[in-house]
């Protein structure tokens, strides 16, 4: 973590901007390495490990399996580190944000998993803050610390690990706020989407992606009643179970999905089928396994109405907002 990064940190147990006091610190240059972060106020003291500010208490770590998720599979979708460009693609067809604009911005990724949209920002030369629950953290650490493929006007990555509920930061410090693939996974979203916009500062932009309700996975028989079981399961058995399911039914997924008439039908099948063009049948495989564990692995899974979304982001005073299946923008006046 980067020292200017502090500026930024409150206590997130404390009402008002309480001030954190950096003790015991090791650092190398201006990156803290080792230390802790103690509230003036309510006397907590937070470890700074690994360069990461540690926020969250063994009892509020609802997602850990997302920690072993990512830690298994972190160089997967990082574009740098894949051999793809699935995530960069994405992020800005998904945000609408152009590269010129991102440059330069202090940006909070929140649920940054093993990283890969914080990556593609810093790539594009943000200066990203990215917070995850899990110890995805020490995953999201890890790729953005391999200097592999690092673009020419390379921003930073400076990683925190803290609930969404509770963030440690002042309010209007950053320029954007990108959400994607988390809110569903949390127990309350809809506090997620209105809590996140007081970090933006004025005419800061916003985005959120969301699993879309949709009357399509109510008939996704065999994956609703597998998912009974599974987000209870140690994180080794669910991979095993996970690859067992691709190895079965990965080639008819393929092949489905080269078939115009019937791919449609690719979403009932019980793993996650990716089937991008331009990768091969290995990454494909890859990709699809590490997405059949994130289907049955999380304990939460709570679909959104993207109109509802729209509303409670208009409630919240935001303008521009604009919302379609799965996504929603808006900016803070």
């Amino acid at each position: 973590m980067k020292l200017w990064v502090l500026e930024l940190l409150i206590c997130p147990h404390c009402a008002g901007e309480v001030a954190l006091v950096l003790d015991n610190k090791k650092s190398s240059g201006e990156d803290i390495i080792e230390g802790q972060l103690s509230c003036t106020s309510c006397a907590r003291v937070y470890p700074i490990t690994n360069g990461i500010p540690r926020f969250v208490a063994a009892d509020e770590n609802y997602a850990e399996n997302f920690g072993y998720q990512w830690q298994l599979f972190s160089a997967t979708q990082i574009d740098r580190l894949g051999g793809h460009n699935l995530s960069g693609g994405r992020l800005l067809n998904d945000t609408k944000w152009e590269p010129a604009w991102i440059e330069g911005k202090i940006i909070l990724d929140a649920g940054c998993g093993a990283g890969r949209f914080a990556d593609e920002l810093a790539q594009a030369g943000a200066r990203v803050v990215a917070c995850d629950l899990s110890s995805a953290v020490d995953a999201c650490k890890e790729t953005s610390d391999n200097r592999s493929g690092h673009s020419a006007n390379r921003g930073e990555v400076n990683i925190i690990q803290a609930n969404l509920l509770a963030l440690p930061f002042k309010p209007g410090v950053f320029d954007a706020v990108h959400c994607a693939g988390v809110i569903q996974h949390t127990p309350d979203p809809a506090k997620i989407m209105q809590s996140l916009p007081a970090y933006l500062r004025s005419s800061g932009r916003l985005f959120y992606n969301f699993y879309e309700k949709v009357p399509s996975t109510k008939f996704q028989i065999l994956r609703n009643l597998l998912r009974l079981w599974t987000p209870g399961w140690e994180f080794t058995k669910l991979v095993t179970f996970s690859r067992w399911l691709c190895w079965v039914f990965f080639i008819p997924s393929f092949i489905m999905s080269r078939i115009r008439i019937v791919r449609y039908f690719n979403r009932f099948l019980p793993i996650c089928s990716v089937h991008p063009s331009g990768l091969t049948l290995r990454q494909q495989f890859h990709l699809t396994w590490l997405d059949t564990v994130d289907w049955y692995g999380p304990k939460y899974e709570i679909r959104q109405d993207h109109k509802q979304v729209a509303r409670l982001l208009t409630d919240q005073g935001l303008s521009e907002v604009e919302a379609d299946a799965g996504r929603a923008w808006a900016v803070k006046q």
